[in-house]
C-alpha cells in the first residue's frame, strides 16, 4: 500500500472494467477510500473484493450514466453519503465507443454516444464541483482519447465526444481553479487487453507501429498518470491535457536504413 492518497475519497465511474478498473484499483492502492461506480454489480463486487483483499477500502454504488441530469445527480448524492460527506477526487471515465462509420451512425447511437460521453461527466461534474469549491480543494480528472486528435476512418461520434471532453476540462480549470479545484484530462493510446484465446494481432497492435513504445498500454499505465493528477504532486497543473499514448500523437519514428 503506497500513502500518496491517504485520507483522500475518490468516485471513479466506469469503473468495473479497463481504464476505470484500473484507476480505482491504484486509487486504493495509494490510501484512498473509492466508490467503484458502474452498470454492472457482480463486476464491480468483483473490483471492490480485489481492493479489500489488498487491504484498501472501497464500497460498489450502481450508477446507469444515461446522461441525464438525475442520473448524475443520484450518484453524486450516493457517492458523497457512502464517502462520508465529501468527494476528493471525481474520475469522469464511463463512456461507450461505437465502431460505425459517419454514414452507418444512425441518430438513436449518435444521441447514445454524446448522452453517456459528455452529457454525464458534464452533469456529475456540475454536481460535485461546487461542494469542492466550498472546501477549498478538489480534483477532477477526465478521460480523452487519442483519437480526438488523430483522426481515424471510424468511430467519429466517439472522436468529437473526447474532442468535448478535453474542451470542458479548459473550461472548467478556469471555472473552478480559482476556488482550489484541479480540472485536468488524460487522454490513453491504444490499451488492449491480451485475449489468451486467440493469436491474431490485434488491429491497435498495428496503430502503434512506428512509435515510440512500439506496442499498446496497458490499463495500469492510464491508472499511474491519473494517481499523479489525484496527488499533491500536480498541485500546479491546471487544465492539462496528459498525453499516455507510448509516442502515438507526438512522435514518428522511422525505422534505420
Amino acid at each position: 500500500m503506497g500513502t500518496r492518497l491517504t485520507g483522500e475519497t475518490a468516485l471513479v465511474t466506469g469503473a468495473t472494467s479497463n481504464i476505470g478498473r484500473a484507476i480505482a484499483i491504484a486509487f486504493a492502492a495509494e490510501g484512498a477510500h473509492v466508490v467503484v461506480s458502474g452498470r454492472d454489480r457482480e463486476r464491480g463486487g468483483a473490483v471492490v473484493d480485489q481492493i479489500r483483499a489488498a487491504g484498501g477500502r472501497a464500497q460498489f454504488v450502481a450508477a446507469a450514466l444515461d446522461g441525464s441530469a438525475r442520473a448524475s445527480t443520484d450518484l453524486a448524492t450516493e457517492a458523497t453519503r457512502v464517502l462520508d460527506g465529501r468527494v476528493d477526487v471525481l474520475v469522469n471515465s464511463a463512456g461507450i465507443y461505437p465502431r460505425f462509420s459517419t454514414a452507418a451512425t444512425d441518430e438513436a447511437t449518435f444521441d447514445d454516444v454524446y448522452a453517456v460521453n459528455v452529457k454525464a461527466p458534464f452533469f456529475l461534474t456540475a454536481a460535485i464541483a461546487p461542494a469542492m469549491v466550498a472546501r477549498g480543494s478538489g480534483a477532477i480528472i477526465n478521460l480523452g482519447s487519442w483519437i480526438a486528435r488523430l483522426g481515424i476512418p471510424i468511430g467519429s461520434v466517439y472522436s468529437s465526444t473526447k474532442g468535448a471532453i478535453e474542451t470542458l476540462t479548459r473550461a472548467w480549470a478556469a471555472e473552478y481553479g480559482p476556488g482550489g479545484v484541479r480540472v485536468n484530462a488524460i487522454s490513453p493510446g491504444v490499451v488492449v487487453t491480451p485475449d489468451p484465446g486467440t493469436s491474431s494481432e490485434h488491429p491497435g497492435e498495428v496503430m502503434m507501429r512506428g512509435t515510440p513504445a512500439g506496442a499498446s498500454g496497458t490499463p495500469e499505465a492510464i491508472a499511474y498518470a491519473a494517481v499523479y493528477l489525484a496527488s499533491p504532486e500536480a498541485a500546479f497543473v491546471h487544465g492539462s491535457v496528459i498525453d499516455v499514448d507510448g509516442g502515438r500523437i507526438g512522435v514518428a519514428v522511422v525505422a534505420a536504413m
